[in-house]
């Protein structure tokens, strides 16, 4: 199996990449952090291009590609830690396109491709802040009977101030049971996927940050990288985000090859493992940039601060651990 990606596929994700370093920068994302925004300009730049609705069918106004395709730019807008509504309204997209049912997909997917009408998804009588969910948007609670679509007033969400200033959030109060598997059509476990695609983007970077400090900080005059603990540290942080990465790839290639059968479990494995390293990685990353690591002034509190909302979203490593035992027992006692 191959996870490189495609000529096209490589071209979307390094257009992405050289969009947003100069449209997404630190000073631009602190600009926005502070105060508590999210960047208009930028949003309707992502929307001319079509990034909304990338994953949408073509026939409600999408692109037509795959997970692939969104997993790539969410990996890259991770890593500009963009302050932008895209996760929630592409996330939203792959739901109501998979899982939903022929009238809710004309009557919404429409203005979500388009990004005029805002999203979020999240599992019922989840209480973590969710990206995008708010009284304007639609707000997507994916339950074990399906999506339950709450338009846009129906007041199921309430905005909240959450550790990420850079995106809106609100926490949504509706109950129910969480879907034992990724939705109907696999919609959920696509939303999955791309949440998790998101926070290698936010790790990568983390790491790259932490590799160039290590080996520009000095003490005793050597750089600190040169230590025995710090080169564990930051082998360990290598670790943490390739295996993730291997995994999204994985994810997203069994989610556009259409084997249903094993998108749920290939979803669960990325998403517990970036979830995991989301929480490992970040925190590392400060550690190895010392004293600077955790003031404000400092970038990196951005990427620790994304990677935190993101490792809960759509449930956390526990959640997706307990998924995964359940297809792997019975394999292991059919073994036996």
């Amino acid at each position: 199996m191959r996870f490189e990606l495609s000529e096209d596929q490589q071209e979307i994700q390094r257009t992405a990449r050289e969009l947003l370093a100069e449209r997404s920068s630190f000073t631009q994302v602190r600009a926005a952090g502070e105060a508590r925004r999210e960047d208009d300009a930028l949003w309707a730049e992502l929307r001319d291009l079509g990034w909304p609705g990338i994953a949408v069918d073509e026939a409600h106004g999408g692109s037509g590609l795959g997970v692939i395709e969104l997993a790539a730019i969410a990996e890259e807008l991770g890593r500009a830690v963009a302050p932008v509504p895209f996760l929630g309204t592409a996330l939203a997209g792959l739901v109501v396109q998979h899982d939903a049912s022929d009238g809710d997909r004309e009557r919404w997917l429409p203005g979500l491709a388009s990004g005029e009408l805002r999203g979020a998804v999240t599992l019922p009588g989840d209480a973590v802040p969710v990206p995008g969910a708010s009284d304007e948007g639609l707000v997507v609670v994916a339950g074990a009977d399906g999506p339950q679509l709450h338009a846009p007033g129906s007041g199921v969400a309430v905005a909240v101030d959450a550790i990420d200033p850079t995106r809106g959030h609100g926490r949504v109060t509706v109950a129910g049971a969480a879907p034992r598997d990724g939705g109907p059509g696999g919609g959920l476990d696509r939303a999955t996927i791309v949440v998790a695609a998101e926070l290698v983007g936010v790790l990568q970077r983390a790491l790259e940050a932490t590799v160039d400090y290590v080996k520009d900080r000095k003490q005793f005059g050597v750089p600190v990288g040169s230590f025995q603990a710090v080169k564990h540290e930051a082998a360990q942080m290598l670790r943490d985000v390739e295996v993730a990465k291997v995994l999204v790839a994985n994810a997203a290639w069994v989610a556009d090859a259409g084997d249903q059968a094993k998108l749920s479990e290939a979803a669960a494995l990325a998403k517990a493992a970036a979830s995991a390293a989301g929480r490992r990685v970040s925190a590392q990353a400060i550690q190895l940039h010392g004293g600077i690591g955790f003031t404000w002034e400092a970038d990196l509190h951005w990427l620790f601060k994304r990677a935190q909302i993101d490792a809960v979203l759509l449930g956390g490593a526990g959640h997706h651990r307990q998924r995964i035992a359940r297809y792997a027992v019975p394999r292991a006692a059919a073994a036996v």
